[in-house]
């Protein structure tokens, strides 16, 4: 099987962290690459949904991000009752 060359940029720490996830699934970046690419062909799009946050979402990260605003919970029961489920 012929195969081609792909180069991309990314953040080292991006680069990292997914490697590791890879890893842990027992595959190569390049494995990875290639079931990305294989699910764009058979999908004829992103196999994922991209979605531009409305400004609710938007300022909720902005908060997270500044560590504003977060909740600690004992349990996923207390967090759970809190959340009404």
């Amino acid at each position: 099987m012929k195969t081609a060359t792909i180069r991309a940029r990314t953040e080292p720490r991006l680069k990292a962290d997914a490697e590791r996830v890879f890893r842990k699934l027992g595959i190569s970046s390049s494995e990875a690459i290639n079931l990305f690419y294989s699910q764009v062909r058979l999908r004829k799009a992103l196999p994922f949904p991209v979605e531009i946050p409305n400004a609710v979402t938007r300022q909720t990260f902005e908060k997270t991000d500044r560590g504003e605003d977060l909740h600690d919970y004992p349990s996923l029961d207390d967090f759970f009752k809190k959340m009404g489920a």
